[in-house]
């Protein structure tokens, strides 16, 4: 038996913004940062209170990158392959992140829900390439060593957050 969503976090925030549909991308985010994605419950629930269709709140939660619909890790890693960083050789980067994180195909959250590996367009940052961002820090001129220096930093910050 499913476990019943607990909307009232939701209902905090759409009180705090007053159900106005022209906060629905703050309140998104609001939703987001707790739960580090969308759930899909929240959808119906959304429309009601603000008064819009299910599938517009699903529109600009799927239009805009930095919304997900599904559980991201607590380090969300973003690697730029737009064309500067591809050219400056983002996918070696990609790769060894995934291989030092044991991301299998097609998975993009570690098992134990720690990080989250994604590629991205561009980060406007092309005068860096190439680029990655964990949680919106932007990590300049990566190397696949770098990326791995960096994974191993998080990996001994999460052990001592658990101490």
């Amino acid at each position: 038996m499913d476990k019943k969503f607990d909307f009232t976090l939701v209902d905090e925030i759409l009180d705090r913004y007053g159900c106005a549909e022209s906060a629905m991308i703050a309140i998104l985010q609001d939703i987001q940062e707790h739960y580090r994605y969308l759930p899909r419950e929240i959808f119906p629930h959304l429309a009601k209170r603000i008064g819009v269709g299910e599938a517009q709140i699903y529109g600009v939660a799927t239009f805009y990158e930095n919304f997900s619909l599904e559980p991201e890790g607590k380090y969300v890693f973003k690697v730029c392959d737009g064309t500067a960083c591809h050219v400056r050789k983002s996918i070696p980067i990609l790769e060894r992140l995934r291989s030092d994180l044991g991301l299998r195909e097609g998975q993009t959250t570690t098992d134990d829900g720690n990080f989250t590996v994604a590629t991205v367009s561009c980060l406007g940052a092309c005068g860096l390439a190439p680029v990655l961002t964990v949680n919106n820090k932007v990590y300049p001129a990566m190397t696949p060593d770098k990326a791995s220096e960096l994974i191993q930093s998080l990996k001994k910050e999460l052990e001592d957050a658990e101490k």
